[in-house]
């Protein structure tokens, strides 16, 4: 376990590791778009995708974090600390 209080497991670390750098190298590829100043509607294209990317990363930590950190807490004391904490930032993720 982590100094942080975190179990993931290693496939899972890399697994949302290789999701985030698909999402960076979107963004990326949207600065250069704007750079060359191109058509609008491309640029439109790769935002939405950089959107569902973000969203999709999003979910899958949320299902990681309520299995890995909340449902494999130390103790119920724990785990109840972790809820309330998801629950906090949840609110801001459906803004």
């Amino acid at each position: 376990m982590r100094s942080n209080g975190h179990a993931h497991p290693q496939v899972e670390r890399e697994a949302l590791r290789l999701r985030g750098r698909k999402i960076s190298g979107q963004l990326k590829a949207i600065d250069r778009m704007l750079e060359e100043d191109r058509d609008c509607a491309e640029i439109l294209t790769q935002l939405i995708s950089a959107r569902k990317g973000i969203k999709s990363l999003s979910e899958k930590l949320i299902q990681s974090h309520a299995h890995n950190c909340i449902e494999r807490a130390a103790n119920r004391s724990d785990s109840k600390k972790k809820l309330r904490e998801l629950l906090v930032v949840l609110e801001r993720y459906v803004e």
